[in-house]
């Protein structure tokens, strides 16, 4: 049997057999000075081939720097061992994702349905939010004064222009596309009085590519892509790609030449009461910032500011966790893509030296542009999108792919199972769900950097981004783009820019033969 491999049998002993060798052949590298990392709870005896439940990756992490070699044979002990164990890994995964909110849709509508065990006077509010979701607004004063107030300046005229179907945006492929469901960060070195990204002077925080009549927009971003080819250990061959962005157009100067720059897709919008009801006390106890259990992982919570409350928050939405409810997640949305005031930011969106913007602002001022008898419903709307069920979950192939998604660590920071506590939406009370995340900040290394602090969010940290819905991606959207600025276009290529306290598991993941990839690769279109 190759190094990588694990060919299924019916002779469990034969099986034994072939793990029994790999174990010894695995023993016989020298045990780092330092002795093997411990395991939650106690230490791993070195007689014994490591629990699968808990992954063992500080020991993959310690031989990845020392012996190629002995990662390939403890990843196909690992693979083994998924093999072997089968549906016992699923532990208590249910097909119902989202627990009793969970939607029986599939295709295009997928991410549209309101939640399974939603009640008649929410469901009523969810439908009014969906048209004002899917509402185009005009320029201040419009031909319908309820939905007007767009801009000055701006990004998309409505919510659904970046959420097509509710799902994710995608980055232009050639410099001459235009960035339709995508949008540019930008801030200097420094922080604001809240702790947030330090505005560019004239441009703010994000770059704005549209405007009204009257008022110039800030500029264009244009996309190219280096490639960035790589094989995995079978010798397969594949193919990255790095963005590389470029401004034209710059109506307010040239960037400054220590400007942060960071591209952000839109993400897709099911689950997200869901997570909100997620207790704080939970997040507290998964996070490890010390990487006190030595385990490679050190989850962190950011700290962020709450305009809602006016207080410091735990974040837990956006790319970096810097929001840190739903209501604030659309209020932001809002004000920075469209230039619409809400009951939580009531001040239109004009940088310092924008002088035609904040003069035609002033003359339309009827703030709030989306008044609270609209935007309370646009909330609701988005705290209430279903999450849809796993599909052939019980397939041998999806099962065998579940036991290599938790074998090969990716549920570290993936959690799968989380518990909603108290809500003030009854529906999503109580509820045990299936998202793959932790909501913590993780270090993706160097290749996924932006250089960016968000709060507290470094230059090299991300939000563990939630997986379920991903496998419904193509479906919903017509495309497939992954990670913050959308460079990766399939989950294969999403999993190799791993970096940072994830560089194990990318790393296990590149030993795996084709059919192993295969199966992690079903079951994660499975969710």
């Amino acid at each position: 049997m190759r190094d990588g491999e694990f060919e299924k049998s019916g002779d469990l002993r034969e099986s034994v057999m072939h793990l029994a060798q790999l174990w010894s052949d695995l023993k016989s590298i020298r045990v780092p000075e330092t002795g093997w990392p411990r395991p939650p709870g106690g230490r791993m005896p070195v007689a014994h081939p490591p629990a699968v439940g808990w992954h063992a990756f500080p020991v993959t992490m310690t031989l990845a720097r020392r012996s190629g070699t002995a990662v390939k044979a403890y990843i196909t002990i690992l693979a083994a061992l998924a093999a072997l164990s089968g549906p016992a890994l699923a532990g208590d995964l249910s097909p119902a994702l989202g627990g009793d909110t969970t939607v029986d849709v599939t295709g295009e509508r997928a991410f549209r349905s309101i939640a399974a065990n939603a009640a008649g006077m929410s469901r009523a509010r969810f439908t009014f939010g969906q048209q004002l979701f899917n509402t185009v607004w005009e320029p201040a004063p419009g031909s319908q004064p309820t939905t007007d107030g767009l801009g000055p300046v701006f990004n998309r005229s409505a919510c659904a222009d970046c959420h097509v179907n509710n799902g994710r945006g995608r980055a232009p492929d050639a410099p001459d596309e235009p960035m339709e469901s995508i949008l540019v960060r930008i801030s200097l070195h420094g922080e604001g009085p809240h702790g947030e990204p330090l505005g560019v002077p004239g441009y703010g925080d994000q770059l704005q590519d549209r405007s009204i009549d009257g008022v110039a927009a800030e500029g264009t971003a244009h996309m190219t892509w280096e490639t960035v080819p790589g094989e995995y250990a079978d010798g397969t061959p594949y193919s990255l790609r790095r963005p590389i962005l470029n401004f034209t157009a710059l109506a307010f100067g040239e960037l400054p030449g220590d400007t942060r720059v960071s591209v952000r897709i839109a993400s897709p919008l099911i689950g997200l009461g869901l997570l909100e009801a997620i207790p704080e006390r939970t997040l507290h106890d998964l996070a490890d910032p010390d990487d006190e259990d030595q385990d490679g992982i050190s989850g962190r919570i950011n700290i962020v500011w709450d305009a809602v409350n006016n207080r410091e928050a735990v974040g837990r939405f956006g790319w970096k966790a810097n929001q840190p409810s739903v209501r604030q997640q659309n209020a932001g949305a809002a004000i920075g893509d469209m230039g619409l005031t809400t009951p939580v930011f009531p001040n239109d969106n004009c940088a310092d030296g924008q002088v035609a913007c904040a003069q035609v602002a002033a003359d339309v001022a009827d703030s709030p542009e989306i008044m609270k008898s609209f935007f309370d419903p646009l909330v609701r709307y988005t705290q209430l999108v279903g999450v849809p069920r796993q599909r052939d979950a019980d397939t041998p192939k999806v099962l065998a792919g579940l036991s290599m998604f938790n074998a090969i660590g990716c549920s570290n920071c993936h959690r799968p199972t989380l518990v909603t506590g108290d809500s003030e939406l009854e529906e999503l009370a109580n509820q045990t769900i299936h998202p793959f995340t932790d909501l913590l900040l993780h270090d993706l290394g160097l290749g996924l950097a932006d250089h960016r602090h968000d709060f507290l969010a470094t230059g090299r940290e991300w939000r563990t981004a939630p997986l379920w819905g991903i496998g419904l991606t193509l479906d919903v959207s017509g495309f497939e783009a992954y990670l913050h600025d959308g460079r990766a276009r399939t989950l294969s290529e999403a999993i190799l820019w791993h970096g940072g306290e994830a560089e194990p598991v990318r790393e296990a993941f590149r030993a795996l033969n084709e059919a192993q990839r295969d199966e992690l690769l079903a079951f994660l279109q499975s969710i």
